[in-house]
Order: C-alpha cells, then structure tokens, then sequence
C-alpha cells in the first residue's frame, strides 16, 4: 500500500505547512487509494494499478460510468461521440461552440 501511495500520488510536495494540512493530504491519498482500489476488483478487464489511476486522473472531470468505461475504452467513446453526433444533429450551426462577435 505504501509503495502504490509513493508511485501513484504526488506526496513529495505538500501543500501545507502545518501538521494538520500534511495529515489531510496524506489520508486523501489513502482514501483515493481504497476508491481505485475498488473500481479495479469490480472491474473485470485486469488494469496495472498505475494505469488505473492515471486513466482516472484523465477521465475526472468527465461524466462517464466508470466500470464500463474500464471494460471497453474505446467503444465507451465511440458511443460518447455518437451521442454528442445525434444532439447537434437538427442543429443550424452545428460547428459553432461559442460566440464570435
């Protein structure tokens, strides 16, 4: 556990000076250890613990079921790219993503 929580999170720097911000940093660390390591035994498709997390790390921010994006990456955004395809599909201006004035 100590050397997955070494390699995987940045905890060479911390972000606090005080004891009480190291101790957070530290068990933020262990709880997102015990979340992937998690989704990895409920997940069928064998993933490096390294690469798990660095897909996560990437796929944050997105919207996505994460067991079955971990079982078919590609096709999970094949579907996501059709979705979006379909949703400006009776659009006018599709191609347009913000304001141009």
């Amino acid at each position: 556990m100590f050397k997955q929580l070494k390699q995987n999170f940045p905890l060479k720097y911390f972000l606090g000076d005080n004891e009480n911000a190291i101790e957070i940093q530290i068990w933020t660390a262990m709880l997102a250890n015990l979340l992937i390591t998690l989704v990895r035994s409920r997940v069928k498709r064998s993933w490096a613990f390294s690469n798990l997390v660095s897909i996560i790390r990437q796929q944050l921010m997105n919207y996505i079921n994460i067991y079955i994006f971990l079982e078919d990456p590609e096709g999970s955004w094949r579907e996501i790219i059709k979705e979006n395809k379909m949703r400006y599909q009776n659009s006018l201006f599709p191609e347009l993503e913000g304001a141009y004035f």
